[in-house]
């Protein structure tokens, strides 16, 4: 592999934990300019909680890279001679146990950035991105939250595509969602509106353990990651428009 390679930190192996000290994150630097990935490494490696455990010069190098090294978040380079981070994404949302991706681009309304969302990119951040908003982004995707909210999503869309969804993209989303019962229908497009657990919960009189629940099955039943996702879905699908 021609730019991918593991690290560790010295005096230290993989995985272990210091007693007293949280599990730190562990995380993948995929781009193919290695100035970028210096940067992102000195950036990155200040903070006590990340491990960078390994950097990849290609989307061709992940797959091989996330089965040894074993990240819990991958930071991604959209665009790169090989295999773009599109490809990669999709190959390594596909695989059980799956590492959260990060897209990191130069633009922010962008195709690719879109599709690396609908494959399960738990959002995106630019290049250009502050330092402590890229570690920020780090850590709560390593916590299971998305990276961006739908309303930026559905600002992207926007951007992207320069309208609503298509008409047969539209049909195709309506499909998916007929497999909801009809309050999971309404906690997904609760969740597409970009609201939180705990504003979903006020709105449906249910407790935040309920909506929680509910947003699990709706993920399951989706076959979906993330709640971008299902913004996404459900944007497709023209609900946001009636709500």
């Amino acid at each position: 592999m021609t730019g991918a390679r593991r690290r560790t930190r010295p005096g230290a192996e993989p995985g272990l934990v210091t007693v007293g000290r949280m599990k730190p994150i562990r995380l993948l630097l995929v781009d193919d300019d290695p100035l970028v990935r210096a940067g992102l490494s000195f950036m990155l490696g200040g903070a006590d909680d990340i491990e960078i455990v390994g950097e990849a010069g290609d989307g061709s190098e992940v797959a091989a890279l996330v089965g040894e090294v074993r990240p819990d978040v991958v930071l991604m380079d959209i665009r790169m001679p090989t295999m773009d981070g599109l490809a990669a994404t999709e190959a390594l949302r596909g695989r059980p146990d799956a590492p959260e991706v990060i897209v990191l681009t130069t633009f922010h309304a962008d195709e690719q950035v879109l599709r690396a969302l609908r494959a399960g990119a738990a959002g995106f951040v630019l290049k250009d991105t502050a330092p402590a908003e890229i570690v920020a982004a780090v850590r709560a995707v390593a916590a299971g939250e998305p990276v961006l909210s739908p309303t930026v999503t559905q600002q992207l869309i926007s951007q992207v595509t320069g309208g609503g969804p298509q008409l047969d993209r539209r049909r195709r989303a309506l499909s998916r969602l007929d497999a909801l019962g009809e309050r999971e229908r309404e906690v997904a497009v609760a969740v597409g509106r970009g609201a939180s657990n705990a504003d979903i919960a006020a709105e449906l009189y249910l407790s935040v353990a309920t909506v929680k629940a509910h947003v699990s099955r709706v993920l399951t039943k989706l076959e979906l990651n993330n709640r971008v996702q299902i913004a996404l879905l459900v944007h497709d699908a023209g609900l946001l428009d009636e709500a």
